[in-house]
C-alpha cells in the first residue's frame, strides 16, 4: 500500500491534490468561521492566509505522510473544500481520512457523501487498505454521528489528545472502517447518493 497524489473523479465532485492555484476558491469557500471551529488551525481571512495554510498543507505532505486534496465541483470547476489522506502507515496498510471542511452552501448535499465513497473506495479497492480510520473532536457530536451515518465503528476516546491552535486540550474521539466491512459501507453510501440523501459530516 503505496498512497500517491491522485485525481479521484464522480459524477458531482472530483477530488484532486491540492495545490496553490486552488487559493482563491478555497478563501471563498472558507468564509464561513464555524467551519474552523474543530480544525487545528485558525481561519484563513485573506489570500495570503489561504496560502500559507495550502504551503503548510503541502509541506505536511513533503514527509510521505498526509496527501492533501481540494474537492471540485464539476459544475463550475471551483473549489468548495478540502479533504486528506494522512497517518499514512504502509507496513500496516492503514490510512485516516480527515482534515475535511467544505463550503457551507454544500455541506449536507451529496459533495460529502460521494468524497467519501471516492476516497474509502480507492483505499480499500486500489491500495489493499486493511483499516481506515477517522477522528473527530469529543464536542463535535455532528461529525460523529455522520462518521457514525457511514458504518464506521467507534473505538473509543483519546483523553487530552491534542492541544488545538486556541489553546483547547482536545479529546479525540476514534472511529474506523476495516475491509471486512467496506462492501456493507459501500452499499449504504451509493445507496444514500441514489436515494439523494442529505449528508451532515463535516
Amino acid at each position: 500500500m503505496d498512497p500517491t497524489p491522485l485525481v479521484l473523479a464522480g459524477s458531482v465532485v472530483r477530488i484532486e491534490p491540492l495545490t496553490e492555484r486552488h487559493a482563491p476558491d478555497l478563501l471563498t469557500a472558507a468564509d464561513d468561521p464555524n467551519i474552523w471551529t474543530y480544525l487545528p488551525a485558525y481561519q484563513p481571512k485573506s489570500l495570503g492566509d489561504m496560502q500559507a495554510w495550502i504551503s503548510d498543507a503541502l509541506s505536511c505532505a513533503a514527509g510521505g505522510e498526509q496527501i492533501p486534496f481540494a474537492i471540485v465541483m464539476l459544475t463550475n470547476e471551483r473549489a468548495v473544500g478540502s479533504t486528506r489522506f494522512l497517518e499514512i502507515r504502509r507496513d500496516a496498510r492503514a490510512l485516516e481520512i480527515g482534515w475535511t471542511w467544505l463550503a457551507t452552501p454544500v455541506q449536507r448535499s451529496a459533495v460529502n457523501t460521494e468524497c467519501k465513497l471516492l476516497l474509502l473506495r480507492h483505499a480499500f479497492e486500489a491500495l489493499g487498505a486493511l483499516r481506515v480510520q477517522f477522528k473527530t473532536d469529543r464536542r463535535n457530536l455532528r461529525s460523529q454521528r455522520a462518521i457514525e451515518r457511514l458504518g464506521a465503528v467507534k473505538e473509543g476516546t483519546l483523553r487530552k489528545h491534542r492541544i488545538n491552535h486556541d489553546g483547547f486540550v482536545r479529546d479525540s474521539v476514534y472511529y474506523s472502517i476495516v475491509d471486512d466491512e467496506w462492501p456493507t459501507v459501500k452499499a449504504r453510501l451509493l445507496q444514500r447518493l441514489a436515494q439523494g440523501e442529505l449528508s451532515g459530516q463535516r
